[in-house]
């Protein structure tokens, strides 16, 4: 179902990304091809066929820029950084262009002048045409979506190693008896949040350590352990596509954030200053914990698991809500639910005679579908006998059946 939601949010920016493009065209949002008026300036004696610095100006402002004059066989173009009191125009043009140098504009010169060298402080009026910026939202999204996949990539080989070594050190611990020694100690208080569990099973070293590594703030140490957790909590899920009542509460501990430390990534980037964050973690942590530990408690009360007499999990949770109604409609008595097509034995027996039998107890009618033994069936038998004279008598048998 996740990666319907994540191809949905794909497809959905990307026809986003299309419309905004497709408006940003019709309406000219970027002024692609349009002239803007220049005066470029140039230094005494200075030759416009060679690669120098000039200051340019715009519609008489008098504000002058910095540029790079930048002649090329009959054209040239003038390289602009982006700099303070460039039109915000400008600044958008520089950030979304295609070009990877983002810090500057290299603006098309419509009128390059003529070659040769030019007198002392020689003014060259002329046009400059910003290059074109197309498919802003497109490319952005497309980029986005490839440093993603290039993050990804990195994140998951960085963890190859971490994982390998933690798993190999708690396989250690396992084999060495100290998973076991690890859940004596917090037994108590890991059993009243994970009743289903057997008791010393080592799906409970394993939370307790994941729990720990949270709590200490080492998130990378946390994942192998939890992925460890999860398969011994499997192990024991008598429903496999079904997420158990312990799975549920592990699961709700790690959404919520069990941390006293910050992270060892963030120590390294504020320093001694990530101490100002410690109350704000404390408390975070104290309420989302509580939070979390509350609605998996009361998800488990609503869905009691169903447990045999030696604990062992038969099933994973059963709606009281359902159960309590099936109860309150059951009938008393020997009634059988409607279309269950059964009667009970011992009622409507036929005796001896060929007789019809009467009907017993167990009659069907409607109630919660629940057979009895009937209690009262009777056969009844006649036999009719011709005397002499024409006349008949009859003999009535009866016999409990």
């Amino acid at each position: 179902m996740l990666n319907y939601i994540w191809g949905g949010l794909i497809v959905f920016s990307l026809v986003f990304a299309l419309v905004n493009d497709a408006s940003d065209i019709v309406n000219n949002t970027w002024r692609n091809g349009e002239e803007i008026t220049a005066e470029i300036r140039f230094p005494a004696n200075a030759d416009l066929d060679r690669n120098q610095n000039v200051r340019f100006s715009l519609d008489d402002s008098g504000t002058e820029f910095n540029a790079r004059w930048y002649p090329v066989e009959a054209e040239a173009e003038l390289i602009i950084p982006v700099q303070e009191g460039l039109p915000d125009h400008w600044v958008r043009v520089a950030e979304n262009q295609s070009s990877s140098r983002k810090q500057e504009i290299r603006a098309y010169v419509t009128d390059p002048g003529v070659s040769g060298g030019a007198d002392s402080g020689a003014v060259l009026q002329t046009g400059l045409v910003l290059p074109e910026v197309q498919f802003v939202k497109l490319r952005a999204i497309t980029q986005a979506a490839f440093d993603m996949a290039e993050f990804a990539v990195t994140l998951a080989l960085g963890l190859v190693g971490i994982m390998a070594l933690w798993l190999g050190l708690m396989k250690i611990a396992e084999e060495a008896g100290l998973i076991y020694i690890v859940v004596k100690g917090v037994r108590p208080f890991m059993k009243w949040l994970f009743p289903e569990l057997p008791k010393d099973h080592p799906a409970m070293g394993m939370i307790s350590l994941n729990l720990a590594a949270n709590v200490l703030g080492l998130g990378n140490a946390a994942t192998p352990l939890g992925i460890k957790a999860m398969e011994e909590l499997q192990k024991l899920n008598p429903e496999k596509d079904t997420a158990t009542n312990s799975m549920i509460m592990f699961l709700a501990l790690n959404t919520s954030s069990v941390q006293l430390l910050p992270p060892v990534t963030l120590v390294a980037i504020m320093g001694l200053r990530v101490n100002e964050l410690m109350v704000a973690i404390t408390i975070t942590t104290i309420f989302s914990t509580a939070a979390a530990i509350i609605a998996a408690k009361l998800y488990a009360r609503r869905y009691p698991p169903v447990l045999s007499e030696s604990g062992e999990l038969l099933a994973v949770g059963v709606d009281t809500a359902d159960a309590g109604a099936s109860q309150s409609g059951s009938g008393s008595g020997g009634a059988a639910g409607p279309g269950s097509g059964k009667i009970a034995p011992g009622s409507g027996a036929s005796g001896p005679g060929g007789g019809k039998g009467a009907p017993g107890g167990g009659a069907s009618g409607p109630g919660s579908g629940v057979h009895t033994t009937g209690t009262s069936g009777r056969g009844t038998s006649d036999d009719n006998t011709t005397g002499p004279d024409g006349s008949t008598s009859s003999n009535q048998n009866t016999k409990d059946s």
